[in-house]
C-alpha cells in the first residue's frame, strides 16, 4: 500500500525531451511523487548529494549521462554518499534489456531497477507508466527499510564499542602488548581459541574482545561456565533437546550452540566438561553439526566459533584421562596464555587507576588519592587472586570512604590476604629480631622456593627456573617442609 508521505526524486538527465517525458509519466501521481531537483551531469548530482542527500528518497538517472561520470560508476558513487538511496536507471533502446551482464553489473553497482527510455508511446512517456510508478514506490519503501536497517546497525555498533570500552585490555607490559596483537589476529579468523591462565586473570574479557573485534561482532556472544552446571545437565544446555525426549521435557529447548549460531560460544573452565559432553563437542567442532537429545531426524547445522578457557593444565588432565587429547588439539588451534598479575607488575598501577576511576563513578563517590607508601603495598602484594582480587580490594577501599588511601587503609582492605613477598627481607629492618644465620638462610630459601613455585606452572617448571635438576628440587623442598 502506498504511503502518504511524499517521495522526493532527484532526476539526473541531460536531455530536456526526456526530462519532460519523465515528468509526464509520473504526472498522475504528482501529489505523491515530487521531482525535487533536476541536474544534467553526474558531478553536479554528487555535489548536490554531498550536502543534502537526506532530502531525496529516489534517484532516477540516465545511464549515458553527459560529463564523463555515468553508468555503473555513477551508481557506485551515489551509493557511497548515501547507501540508503535507491537508484532507478533509464537506458536507451540500443541497450538490450535482456542482457544479463548489463543487468548484473547495474545490480552489483547498487541500482534498484532499470528500464528503457522508449515505450510504445515515445512522445508521451519515458516507460510504461504503471511499471515506472510502481518501481518508484517500491524503491521508496526499500529506502525506508534500508534507513531503518542502517540506523539499527549503527546502534548495534555503538553497543559493541560500549562493550569493548567496559572490557578494555589495560596495561602496557610486553605480555599485554603481545596479547593485543594476538586478539587482533584472532579477530580476522574463525579458528578455535584456547585461553589459559590462573583464575582471575581476565580470560572472559579476552574472549569478549576476540568476539567483538571480529566479523561476528553483531551476532550473539554466548558464555557458559562448564564448571557451574551439573554434569547430567551440561549436554542439554549445550545441545538442547526435543519435546518428549525424556520425562519432564514438555517443550523443545534450544541448546547454546543454536543460540550462538553465526556468533561465538565461550566455554569457560572447559576442563570441567564431563567426558560424554567432550565427545559431542568434538563432533560439533569436526562436522559443524549438533545432535539434540531425542532428535531422530537429521543433525542440525550450526556456524559457531568456539573460544574456550581453562585455569587447569590440560596436558596433565590428558595424562590423567580426564580430558580427551583429540578435543584438546581441536580447541587449541590458537593458544593465548594470560600471565598472572605478579608477572606483569608494571601493569598494576594502570589497572588500579582504571578500576578505581570506574568504581568511584559507579558508586557516586569522589575518586580518592593514593600515597607513595600505599603504592608500595600495591606493588609488593602477591595478588594471588589476580585482577579479580585487585577489583575486590578496590571496592573495599571505596567502602572505607577515605579521601586518601594510605598504607594502613590499604593493608586493612587487604586484611588476612596481606602477604608481601618481601616479608622475610623486611625482618632485617627489625634490630630486636635477629636470627642465627643458618635459621635466616633456611627462612629465605623457603620463602624464595614458595615464591618461585607460585609463579610456575608445575614442579618441573619451578626446578627449571631455579636452575635445579628435578630430583634436587624435590629433595630440597622436602627438606624445607614445603611438601612431604
Amino acid at each position: 500500500m502506498m504511503t502518504e508521505a511524499k517521495i522526493n526524486v532527484l532526476l539526473i538527465e541531460d536531455e530536456d525531451f526526456d526530462v519532460r517525458r519523465v515528468r509526464n509519466t509520473i504526472k498522475l501521481f504528482a501529489h505523491r511523487i515530487v521531482i525535487h531537483d533536476v541536474v544534467s551531469s553526474g558531478r553536479a548530482a554528487l555535489d548536490l548529494l554531498q550536502t543534502s542527500s537526506s532530502v531525496y528518497d529516489v534517484v532516477i538517472m540516465d545511464f549515458q549521462i553527459a560529463g564523463g561520470l555515468m553508468g555503473e560508476n555513477l551508481v557506485r558513487e551515489i551509493k557511497r554518499v548515501d547507501p540508503s538511496l535507491q537508484i532507478i536507471v533509464i537506458t536507451k533502446m540500443t541497450l538490450n534489456i535482456a542482457d544479463y551482464d548489463f543487468a548484473h553489473g547495474l545490480m552489483m553497482a547498487g541500482a534498484f531497477w532499470y528500464c528503457t527510455k522508449y515505450p510504445g508511446d515515445i512522445e508521451e512517456y519515458i516507460y510504461q507508466p504503471t511499471d515506472f510508478i510502481l518501481s518508484i514506490v517500491n524503491a521508496y519503501e526499500k529506502k525506508l527499510l534500508e534507513r531503518e536497517r542502517l540506523t539499527s546497525k549503527g546502534k548495534l555498533i555503538r553497543n559493541v564499542q560500549e562493550i569493548l570500552t567496559q572490557r578494555a585490555i589495560i596495561g602496557e607490559s610486553t605480555a599485554i602488548k603481545k596479547l593485543r596483537e594476538q586478539i587482533e589476529k584472532c579477530a580476522s579468523s574463525d579458528a578455535p581459541v584456547l585461553i589459559s591462565g590462573s583464575s582471575g586473570t581476565g580470560k572472559e574479557i579476552v574472549a569478549y574482545n576476540i568476539h567483538y573485534t571480529g566479523h561476528r561482532k553483531l551476532e550473539n556472544f554466548v558464555p557458559i561456565n562448564c564448571g557451574s552446571i551439573p554434569h547430567d545437565l551440561i549436554e542439554s544446555e549445550l545441545f538442547g533437546y526435543e519435546k518428549g525426549a525424556f520425562t519432564g521435557a514438555e517443550e523443545r529447548k534450544l541448546g547454546l550452540f543454536e543460540v550462538a549460531d553465526h556468533g561465538t560460544l565461550f566455554l569457560d573452565e572447559v576442563g570441567e566438561l564431563p567426558l560424554p559432553a567432550q565427545v559431542k563437542l568434538l563432533r560439533v567442532l569436526q562436522d559443524g553439526e549438533i545432535e539434540k537429545i531425542g532428535r531422530t531426524a537429521t543433525k542440525i547445522k550450526v556456524d559457531v566459533r568456539v573460544v574456550a578457557a581453562t585455569n587447569k593444565i590440560l596436558e596433565e588432565e590428558i595424562e590423567a584421562k580426564r580430558f580427551r587429547e583429540d578435543l584438546y588439539y581441536r580447541l587449541n588451534v590458537v593458544q593465548i596464555y594470560l600471565p598472572p598479575l605478579r608477572e606483569r607488575t608494571e601493569d598494576i598501577p594502570a589497572l588500579f587507576d582504571y578500576y578505581l576511576t570506574q568504581f568511584s563513578a559507579d558508586m557516586g563517590k569522589q575518586k580518592p588519592t593514593i600515597d607513595d607508601e600505599a603504592m608500595t603495598v600495591l606493588l609488593s602484594h602477591e595478588w594471588r587472586g589476580n585482577v579479580r582480587e585487585l577489583k575486590n580490594v578496590i571496592h573495599r577501599l571505596l567502602f572505607a570512604d577515605e579521601p586518601k588511601i594510605t598504607r594502613s587503609v590499604f593493608t586493612t582492605a587487604l586484611g588476612a590476604l596481606w602477604k608481601p613477598m618481601e616479608n622475610t627481607i623486611e625482618e632485617l629492618n627489625d634490630p630486636t629480631h635477629i636470627l642465627p644465620w643458618r635459621q635466616m638462610e633456611r627462612k629465605m630459601r623457603e620463602t624464595y622456593f614458595r615464591y618461585v613455585r607460585k609463579r610456575s606452572t608445575s614442579d618441573a617448571d619451578a626446578a627449571k627456573k631455579l636452575g635445579l635438576a628435578p630430583p634436587n628440587y624435590h629433595r630440597m623442598v622436602k627438606e624445607l617442609g614445603i611438601k612431604g
